[in-house]
């Protein structure tokens, strides 16, 4: 399977993003490493030129598998659910403004935190209902350009909004949109799923996206995850996309972007 590396634009809070800062420089070692494509984490689409991406990525012989929109939760507190309607609207209008350089890229939109989390003001089912509307307006004017959305099921510690395989599957076919599917990653399903390969056999279809992290969500090869066993369960589900490394800069960035693509090649999995 193709391999990429998660690579943020800009500095950021977030630490599972391996590599942040010097764009050109980290997406040259990204290449160097052996790496097919980087998945870019844009907290704001307005901050970025979709041509100069475009044409550096190419440059260097690397696709662009996604878009992480997790920064605009982060450093913003943008999101779906928030009690304030016009915080909900800038997440929506965020979103949507990831389309145009999405569909340059040839890239899907990932939606992780910005969906947002049960505030204790708000009553569960109401913040469901906003998620799900904000979903829908998002897929309408995405489908529109040809691009996918990818809701990844987080695990319970960071929300209370859909924290298994089975939770996001019944969100698809609660929202009906034909461009929303899942984004997998081994991290948040290695404490929410009781198989990581039975949950994969069971999302099927429609699998859009997939990270690797290992169960301490460092590199593949520094904890006790089953890459070689997770990988088969993928394929045999007829998935074809990226395997994105999305991982804790441990010991260093460098280090864990190297060591990853080395155990993920030590077993077969990419070449």
């Amino acid at each position: 399977m193709r391999s990429a590396l998660v690579l943020s634009t800009h500095a950021a809070q977030f630490n599972a993003v391996a590599l942040k800062g010097d764009l050109e420089a980290n997406v040259a070692k990204i290449a160097s490493w052996g790496y097919r494509g980087v998945e870019l984490a844009i907290r704001d689409p307005s901050l970025v030129d979709a041509g100069q991406l475009e044409d550096l990525t190419r440059r260097h012989g690397l696709g662009v598998p996604a878009i992480g929109t997790g920064q605009a939760w982060g450093e913003e507190g943008l999101s779906y659910t928030d009690a304030d309607p016009a915080v909900r609207r800038a997440a929506i209008d965020r979103t949507i403004a990831h389309v145009p350089v999405a569909g340059r890229l040839g890239a899907l939109i990932i939606i992780g935190l910005l969906r947002g989390v049960v505030r204790p003001e708000v009553e569960r089912q109401r913040a469901h209902a906003w998620m799900v509307e904000a979903l829908r307006e998002c897929c309408r004017t995405a489908e529109g350009a040809g691009v996918r959305l990818a809701l990844e099921p987080l695990n319970r510690y960071e929300t209370t909004l859909v924290n298994t395989v089975q939770e996001g599957l019944d969100l698809i076919a609660e929202v009906g949109a034909p461009n929303l599917g899942l984004l997998l990653d081994t991290f948040h399903m290695n404490i929410e799923e009781p198989s990581i390969e039975g949950s994969i056999a069971a999302c099927g279809p429609h699998i859009l996206h997939f990270h690797l992290a290992d169960s301490n969500r460092h590199y593949p090869g520094a904890g006790h995850l089953d890459f070689r066993s997770i990988v088969a369960a993928l394929e045999r589900t007829g998935y074809s996309g990226w395997l994105s490394g999305e991982f804790m800069p441990l010991p260093d960035a460098d280090t864990a972007g190297r060591r990853a693509i080395a155990h993920l090649r030590s077993l077969g999995i990419v070449a």
